[in-house]
């Protein structure tokens, strides 16, 4: 039984004027085609086709135009539409379904809503598949509340009509509207799951996707292709090593070979989770590599604090076919700003300035900056900073911040903080960053005076966040938790280690 999103039908929130000359715009809609597309010759040939065509009906011109959409040719399906009315022949639902499709792909939500409306007109407009069509329309194209209100028009609305909905639930993070749909649904398949665990996944909401996909194969489902790289990466980024190995050892019972995707989704994996080992053995027995598969090693070389093998390798991929982009000279510059390879740094990024200037983005110029800062060479990061060919950002008085603190550089650590604070008066992670260095340096007035002014401001410090897995459950604490259920035994073990090093 499907929910009830909203008890009034689609047809009453269209205005009349559009409800009773849509099919008249409709043929208005050839002209502008015609007058607006870079390819005129493509209409006068789709024109041909219907003239040619004998006993034209609504069978062969919804082929004709289903052709041209398959084609992607998308502008001459509506133009053809359009033709189909000039002649009345009556589309039907799978006339429409197609030609809708093809409006959202073209990106006009107006030609969309002509095609609705006309739909409409001729009563069809609650068939599934005119209304799944739609309802894509709007969750790509318009605000969901339109996207609902095609669903609820909707009769019968099927698995396609429902995954569609969620996934525009998903795009706008309306999260526990995605999840009450999903479990109402009458019929879930793995698409469905699919779009779920992505949706999650691609949110920032790790744990979740990492249960909805322990969830689907406990329901019997079989993942596909698509599945495991949305799962594998949400197990990475909660650093769920052990759980991360069983979703590898599943794709492996259940699919025999990985395409690049999975095999790539893995590198990240391992990589993150701190085994480079077997990262770089996934690496190996991949066949067909991409960039993508050299940035994850480069990266997880990088992330791990090993800087020397970061470079060798990318002096590796230097003499394959591969060639690198921005993603590859970003993490090697930081790989070069964790090792303190400042030099080396220096020449990486002139290398890719000379060679190709368009592949720095203001993130390579942050990563000089923080590479600068955290060694300590504050003269060389300022006259950088000052020479950069834009204005910079909050990230970059971050950077320099940081190697403040390291470095106990309160006068220039105040002077990014203020910057930071003109950019983003209510950042509270400068106050702290600031509160920090003078902790380090012992100005505890300092302390005091930046800590009152974070308190009459109302700002508060994001909680520290930290997990553990064992036997395969990650269990997630932040500062001063008190929700997790064996939390007595939890602070009695810590209180029994905290009086063991007292008595240290």
């Amino acid at each position: 039984m499907k929910p009830i999103l909203c008890r009034q039908p689609l047809s009453q929130f269209l205005p009349r004027t559009v409800h009773t000359s849509a099919c008249t715009l409709l043929t208005e809609t050839q002209k502008h085609l015609l007058r607006h597309s870079k390819t005129p010759d493509a209409f006068l040939t789709a024109h041909q086709v219907f003239d040619e065509t004998p006993d034209l009906n609504v069978v062969s011109a919804t082929t004709i135009i289903g052709s041209f959409a398959r084609q992607h040719h998308h502008e001459q399906a509506v133009y053809l539409f359009s033709r189909m009315l000039v002649l009345n022949i009556r589309p039907n639902e799978y006339t429409f379904g197609t030609v809708i499709h093809s409006s959202t792909a073209l990106g006009d939500l107006n030609i969309g809503r002509q095609l609705h409306a006309c739909a409409t007109k001729m009563g069809l407009h609650s068939n599934v598949f005119v209304g799944s069509a739609v309802l894509d329309l709007y969750a790509k194209l318009s605000i969901i509340q339109d996207a609902r209100r095609a669903f609820e028009d909707t009769q019968k609305p099927n698995v396609v009509s429902y995954t569609t909905l969620i996934c525009a639930y998903l795009k706008k993070e309306v999260l526990e509207e995605a999840l009450e749909l999903f479990r109402v649904m009458p019929e879930r398949n793995v698409v469905s799951w699919n779009a779920m665990i992505g949706g999650y996944s691609q949110t920032g909401h790790n744990e979740e996707a990492v249960n909805l996909f322990i969830e689907m194969l406990r329901n019997g489902l079989v993942p596909s292709q698509s599945t495991f790289p949305c799962a594998i990466i949400a197990a990475a980024n909660i650093a769920a090593l052990g759980i991360g190995r069983s979703f590898h050892a599943c794709a492996v019972k259940a699919l025999g070979k990985f395409d690049v995707f999975i095999s790539n989704s893995l590198i990240s994996f391992y990589a993150k989770c701190g085994s480079m080992e077997d990262s770089v053995l996934v690496f190996y027995k991949l066949r067909g590599r991409n960039i993508v598969s050299w940035n994850a090693v480069i990266c997880g070389y990088a992330q791990n604090g090993k800087g020397e093998e970061a470079i060798s390798f990318f002096e590796r991929m230097r003499v394959s076919d591969c060639k690198p982009n921005s993603v590859t000279v970003l993490g090697l510059l930081w790989a070069c700003n964790h090792a303190g390879l400042v030099d080396k740094g220096y020449s990486y990024f002139n290398q890719a300035r000379m060679g190709d200037a368009g592949i720095l983005k203001p993130e390579h110029y942050a990563c000089m900056v923080d590479l600068l800062s955290r060694s300590g060479c504050f003269s060389q990061a300022e006259e950088f900073i000052s020479d950069l060919p834009f204005e910079p950002g909050i990230g970059f008085w971050k950077a320099l911040l940081g190697g403040c603190q390291i470095h106990s550089n309160m006068e220039l650590g105040e002077f990014a903080a203020r910057k930071i604070l003109a950019l983003d008066p209510g950042d509270v992670s400068s106050y702290v960053m600031v509160s920090n260095a003078h902790s380090a340096a012992g100005r505890w007035q300092s302390v005091s005076t930046i800590r009152k002014e974070m308190k009459d401001k109302g700002m508060k410090r994001t909680p520290g966040c930290s997990w553990i897995e064992i036997r395969s459950k990650v269990h997630v604490f932040t500062t001063g938790d008190k929700n997790h259920h064996q939390m007595n035994e939890i602070y009695t073990v810590l209180e029994i280690l905290y009086r063991a090093f007292e008595g240290e």
